[in-house]
């Protein structure tokens, strides 16, 4: 995993952005993360377009409870194989978490952020700047920062492994 700055524009979101409105249940029989893509947000209000219009390296920004619901993976891979390089949020579903870390993605917690959405200090569109080493958050299009919990030292050699499993074996390996 690289420590370089990642720049893209914001999509915003709101709390409790439920698994199903990440990747909705009608298509759990897709089982290539690369199809799955095309089906984020389909079914969250607004943001029906999501897929359409998001561009590798955008981020998407949450506030609390982001990817409550059920465990099916597929909620992150639709957004990992999508080109969202992290999601931002307040907090996380414990599973969601977990499901992101075990499968390689990247997710930051970012203290403040739901306030910060509702009081308008973070927009879609707005250009960010993400430092996965510090959990630094610049928003470029507003002039302020937030500042979220760092990558840790585990996380981010489990994402560099590529998931939990290539981890492990690694690990296994040096034995």
């Amino acid at each position: 995993m690289s420590d370089a700055i990642l720049r893209g524009k914001a999509w915003v979101f709101g709390d409790d952005v439920d698994t199903d409105l990440i990747y909705h249940n009608k298509y759990l029989a897709e089982t290539d993360p690369k199809k799955m893509a095309q089906y984020s947000f389909e079914y969250y209000p607004g943001k029906e377009h999501f897929a359409k219009e998001v561009k590798p390296g955008d981020f998407v920004v949450a506030g609390r409870n982001f990817g409550t619901g059920s465990s099916r993976e597929h909620a992150v891979y639709c957004l990992k194989e999508i080109g969202v390089p992290v999601v931002l949020a307040e907090n996380y579903a414990r599973i969601y978490y977990r499901n992101a870390i075990n499968n390689g993605y990247p997710v930051l917690f970012v203290n403040g952020m739901s306030d910060a959405i509702k009081a308008g200090k973070i927009q879609d569109g707005d250009e960010l700047e993400v430092d996965l080493a510090t959990g630094r958050i610049k928003n470029v299009t507003k002039g302020t920062e937030f500042h979220g919990d760092a990558v840790t030292d585990l996380e981010k050699d489990i994402m560099g492994a590529g998931g939990l499993i290539e981890y492990l074996k690694a690990q296994a390996a040096k034995k």
